[in-house]
């Protein structure tokens, strides 16, 4: 596991990697949020102030022109997944066409962001879409539509995954403009979407359990619809006997179960554009 940034220790060795990552992180700033009414924690950093982060490390890592060419050349940056937290913020305030215009906002930023370690070196680069938010739990809780045309026949919020469709679709084509422009590098998408979505659509060929509830139901929680009455870690919410079982974890993220099976798609294919061939790694079953 890559050391976290804001928890380095003076003298730790960083050159095999840095996490810059933060719990609730969005891609646009608070100041955007602000300036149209939506909360957001303070400590929310930003995908920019991440990308400063990595401005202050740099001088760590390499020192000369050169170093820092070489440095990066034989690296993998990963920009994301982000975004998603944008939209969670975004969708107890507006409805569906709202939150629409947002995207192209949190696009940009993701496409300048990543364009700056560009110019900075970055040469194998791997952003990744977002992930079906209509099979999220924490969504289907808040929505909880009482209408059967809003839900897929497996039920995931129709409108709210087209959501994330029309976003991925802007962040391939922000993408595709970048390698025109970088010729000389490789930009992997990873279809985050496409390799989660497969698991709610067939639990029980990946070994979960299954049901109109069940299927979204909260490993770790207590009670209320999908077992998020106490959600994870507050009151006397427990985990279930079970995780493996289960597609969700806490309401808002994945189990251990399911973030391996996304992992394989991802690595060893076949949601990965383009593919990692061959594979940097196996993905272990257990």
């Amino acid at each position: 596991m890559l050391p976290a940034y804001l928890n380095l220790t003076k003298g730790q060795n960083v050159k095999k990697g840095v996490n810059f990552a933060y719990s609730g992180t969005t891609a646009l700033p608070k100041s955007f949020f602000d300036k149209r009414g939506i909360d957001i924690p303070p400590a929310a950093y930003s995908l920019t102030t991440q990308l400063d982060w990595f401005h202050k490390l740099k001088p760590s890592l390499c020192k000369s022109k050169k170093e820092c060419d070489n440095y990066l050349k034989n690296s993998l940056v990963l920009v994301g997944e982000i975004g998603g937290n944008d939209i969670n913020a975004i969708i107890p305030h507006k409805n569906i066409t709202e939150i629409r215009e947002f995207v192209p906002h949190i696009i940009r930023t993701i496409s300048k962001v990543t364009s700056e370690l560009i110019k900075e070196g970055a040469v194998h680069l791997v952003v990744p879409g977002n992930f079906p938010i209509g099979c999220n739990t924490w969504v289907l809780n808040t929505v909880n539509s009482d209408k059967k045309d809003d839900y897929e026949k497996f039920g995931c919020l129709k409108s709210y995954n087209a959501v994330i469709k029309y976003y991925n679709e802007h962040l391939r084509k922000a993408l595709e403009t970048l390698r025109k422009k970088n010729p000389h590098v490789t930009i992997t998408y990873f279809d985050y979407y496409g390799a989660a979505l497969r698991l709610f659509q067939a639990p029980e060929k990946y070994g979960f359990i299954s049901g109109k509830i069940k299927t979204f139901e909260a490993c770790c929680g207590k009670g209320g619809r999908y077992h998020l009455g106490e959600v994870c870690g507050t009151g006397d919410a427990k985990a279930c006997p079970d995780p493996s079982k289960h597609i969700n974890w806490d309401g808002f993220h994945l189990t251990e179960a399911s973030y391996r099976l996304v992992a394989k798609g991802l690595i060893e294919g076949p949601f990965a554009n383009p593919p990692l061939k061959p594979p940097p790694f196996k993905i272990p079953k257990e």
